[in-house]
């Protein structure tokens, strides 16, 4: 019997780039998606190292439109700030931002943060990026412990970054930063990409698997369902047959989504509706 639960859809706010935050949360209202995962780029949530925008305004709007954030996602692709920064300067001035992040997460109202290992030089060796990754990853623990947040973090694809890229990878990762406040979210992209399987990683880190960035990919691409090559069946089955508990995030990046986001998310929603157990 299906377990998942409408409710554990989470929208994103990425692909509303060129919209309104206030339009997202109504789109994610009439699409019926209950739960947000937000997307703290600008325009809609500023934040550098110094401060980030007000929280209290953005979870009144969210209220406003009956849907709640249940996650934060920093941007820490294409901004200048690294988890695994390889300039000293750039490194102080990333740790600060990630810190803001998880506090931001916290005046959010929600315990999960999601992040990668950053990414380092391509001709330098990857013990030193890794080095500072790690580095980086143990502050925000240990940060995380303190606001009362988790950090979940997820693989990247080889065209991103050289250190965490892999299930292997992620194991080693987190046995070494080794923290209760440090779980693992899965990426389908990410995982497809190395040739794994959902099966795979939950075989590896059952419990720990706090959040899943759940798309489509061919295997690139985050892309809509039905755009893709995913069975979404057996994702879905593999999901009830391991109890997840935790929020599916749709993390859809692909630019020929950005002029009719809300389309897209009605076109989700309808896809994957006969898999809710509600």
């Amino acid at each position: 019997m299906p377990q998942i639960k409408r409710s554990q859809i989470a929208g994103m706010n990425i692909h509303y780039l060129f919209y309104s935050l206030d339009y997202f949360f109504a789109a994610q209202q009439k699409a019926g998606i209950e739960s947000i995962e937000l997307w703290g780029g600008a325009p809609h949530f500023l934040m550098d190292s110094m401060s980030y925008a007000d929280c209290k305004k953005v979870k009144q709007k969210a209220a406003q439109h009956d849907v709640k954030i249940v996650a934060f996602t920093p941007e820490s692709i294409i901004y200048p700030y690294n988890i695994a920064a390889p300039d000293p300067d750039q490194f102080e001035k990333s740790k600060l931002y990630f810190t803001n992040a998880v506090k931001a997460a916290a005046e959010l109202g929600t315990s999960l943060m999601t992040i990668n290992s950053g990414y380092g030089y391509l001709n330098e060796a990857k013990e030193e990026a890794w080095k500072r990754s790690a580095e980086m990853l143990h502050h925000l623990a240990l940060v995380a412990e303190k606001e009362g947040v988790t950090i979940t973090m997820e693989t990247l694809r080889p065209e991103e970054s050289k250190i965490v890229t892999t299930l292997e990878e992620a194991i080693r990762m987190h046995k070494e930063i080794n923290s209760p406040a440090f779980k693992i979210m899965l990426d389908t992209v990410a995982m497809s990409v190395a040739g794994e399987t959902m099966e795979d990683w939950f075989a590896a880190f059952g419990e720990e698997i706090a959040h899943i960035h759940f798309v489509d990919c061919k295997p690139y691409g985050h892309l809509a369902w039905g755009d893709g090559s995913l069975d979404v069946s057996k994702q879905f089955e593999i999901l009830n047959r391991y109890q997840y508990k935790g929020f599916l995030g749709q993390e859809i990046t692909e630019m020929k989504y950005f002029e009719k986001p809300d389309e897209v998310d009605q076109r989700i929603m309808d896809h994957l509706t006969p898999f809710f157990n509600d």
